[in-house]
């Protein structure tokens, strides 16, 4: 049974940076797509990036396409978003997510608990 677990988040000043893990435990994270979705309170959960299995491929919402980086390294079994230039409009709670490639929810069937991004000064 895959479990996902997202490490990282925290409160950063707006113009920071922060630096979101996802790890995988019992199965390898190599047989999916990887997303990262976010919920801010009172919205709905959103995508914000996905990468292919392999890596090749990537996808990011609008709103943070350009300060946002996803990447993976699947020989140790993780995955990342790169968050640069933070703004007070990307606090929320952070997901990962394995399943197939795209920015819908329905595309994926596995999800982590979540980490907590509060950028304010």
């Amino acid at each position: 049974q895959l479990q996902l677990v997202e490490s990282g988040g925290g409160m950063v000043q707006p113009g920071g940076s922060l630096r979101l893990s996802c790890a995988a435990v019992g199965s390898t994270l190599d047989l999916y797509a990887i997303g990262w979705f976010r919920q801010a309170p009172g919205k709905e959960r959103e995508g914000v990036a996905s990468i292919t299995r392999s890596g090749d491929s990537t996808i990011y919402a609008s709103p943070v396409k350009g300060r946002f980086a996803i990447s993976r390294d699947n020989a140790k079994n993780a995955v990342y978003l790169q968050m640069n230039s933070l703004k007070p409009e990307d606090t929320a709670v952070y997901y990962c997510a394995a399943g197939f490639f795209g920015l819908d929810r329905e595309r994926y069937g596995h999800w982590g608990q979540g980490t907590q991004v509060t950028v304010s000064s």
